[in-house]
């Protein structure tokens, strides 16, 4: 709405109750109370300030970074409900920066992008040094991370299309995940919350993984 200035916002509907600026409120994603300031309401490119809001509505709150895709804010009984999954993204690209100078507004712009849903992270190590790769689910999210790197971060990436087309998360497995017993077109990378993944080419290397190291057991989602 404004290039020179941006921040974030996160959506939230009212389903029950009443809320007031400046309530507080607990939130589930971090554990504690939170104070709900500066709310807003949207019409076209037009915002303003909310007062109070009832159940269907929905508002804006200013997100310092705290907020997450299925997230509960109550006052009085402290709700928890089930984590919204992530699902398992099917094409894999290693990004950098053009400008190396940039690479902290590129981390920056990449992380905010991947808290708000719209790519998954993850690092890979094994191959000696540090790669930083983005999954998604349809290749149009790839345009999308260029159009709002070089928008919003003035960041200019350069991409490098990956073989990979299964990630699975690691729930259980009879060793340390470097020691597993996998294909050599297989990977082992860690998401945006540290967790161990394999990646794979096909679904016949995933089902060597497992015959090749009993006890080990995979997922294809994982919780946000």
């Amino acid at each position: 709405m404004n290039p020179a200035h941006r921040d974030r916002l996160a959506f939230m509907r009212v389903v029950s109750g009443a809320f007031e600026k400046g309530m507080e409120v607990w939130h589930s994603g971090t554990g504690k109370p939170v104070a709900l300031k500066q709310p807003q309401q949207f019409m076209a490119d037009e915002r303003e300030a909310v007062e109070e809001a009832f159940a269907g509505d929905i508002i804006g709150l200013f997100d310092p970074g705290i907020y997450r895709l299925g997230d509960t804010l109550s006052e009085g009984p402290k709700l928890h409900y089930e984590n919204i999954p992530v699902f398992a993204p099917e094409f894999f690209n290693r990004v950098r920066p053009m400008d190396s100078m940039k690479r902290k507004q590129f981390q920056k712009g990449i992380t905010q992008l991947a808290e708000e849903g719209a790519i998954q992270t993850f690092i890979r190590t094994e191959t000696g040094r540090e790669e930083f790769m983005v999954g998604v689910v349809g290749m149009l999210q790839f345009e999308v991370l260029e159009h709002r790197l070089r928008t919003e971060y003035q960041v200019e990436i350069v991409k490098e299309g990956m073989p990979f087309r299964f990630v699975r998360w690691v729930v259980k497995t009879p060793k340390p995940v470097e020691d597993l017993k996998l294909t050599s077109t297989s990977g082992r990378a860690k998401d945006s919350h540290g967790r161990d993944v394999l990646l794979f080419e096909n679904e016949w290397s995933i089902r060597l993984a497992c015959e090749n190291n009993e006890g080990l057991e995979l997922t294809d989602t994982a919780e946000r």
